[in-house]
């Protein structure tokens, strides 16, 4: 499984990317890979992918040298067996607010493949204050490869919307927080990823932030935009 690989990699200290299509289409997911990015993103919370897409996703992933990344729902048990089980080549997952849940999941993978649990990568992530202050716990556990802030539930858990209108920045209070988590993450000798726009990702990536998570839906836009302001001229 690729997830193996990616952890190899993050372990070297490179920065790695992971792109969401937004949609349920494996031949999608592909074209991101064929056309640079090292990860996909199979989110199963908010998408709509079966388990049969993710399957037949992750095959077709891996076939051209990327990996599938699955978040699920919750961190429930059962479920994070099955994605697994499904072909997943990494599991994310959500709303992983203490060092118990940690080990919850850690537990999970390690009882889904007893065999190969290290061929995939384990991402929490964290999305509330609450995580960002039991952090200190939750970075002794063994077995969490990614420590992943997410700025949108986390704005909606300081009381802002989840994401600024298209172009405008965080606001800094989320951001600050943010940036509290990577350094408690760096500092305890781990890898802390992040949503960032391509406005955002040399700031977070000179501070040491190493899994990306990035929507593809802003390139479409800017260049649908740049296509319409040409042909209105």
């Amino acid at each position: 499984m690729n997830g193996a690989k990616l952890r190899a990699r993050l372990l070297a200290g490179e920065a790695i990317t992971m792109y969401t299509p937004h949609h349920s289409s494996s031949g999608l997911a592909a074209r991101l890979v064929e056309l640079g990015a090292d990860s996909v993103f199979v989110d199963c919370e908010h998408g709509t992918w079966s388990f049969d897409d993710v399957r037949m996703t992750a095959q077709i992933v891996r076939s051209v040298g990327g990996a599938a990344i699955v978040r699920p729902h919750s961190h429930e048990r059962p479920i994070i067996i099955r994605y697994l089980n499904a072909g997943a080549d990494g599991i994310m997952v959500p709303m992983v607010d203490t060092a118990e849940q940690a080990r919850a999941v850690v537990d999970a993978v390690r009882y889904a493949l007893p065999s190969d649990f290290d061929k995939r990568l384990v991402v929490a992530m964290i999305e509330t204050v609450d995580a960002i202050d039991n952090l200190d716990d939750m970075l002794k556990v063994d077995g969490i490869d990614v420590f992943f802030i997410g700025p949108g539930d986390l704005s909606q858990n300081m009381g802002y919307p989840p994401a600024p209108p298209f172009g405008e920045p965080r606001p800094e209070a989320v951001m600050a927080k943010v940036a509290v988590a990577v350094d408690k993450i760096r500092a305890a000798g781990k890898v802390a990823g992040t949503l960032a726009t391509a406005d955002e990702l040399p700031h977070w990536l000179q501070n040491g932030v190493q899994f990306f998570y990035i929507h593809s839906d802003p390139f479409l836009r800017r260049g649908i935009a740049g296509i319409r302001q040409t042909l209105a001229r």
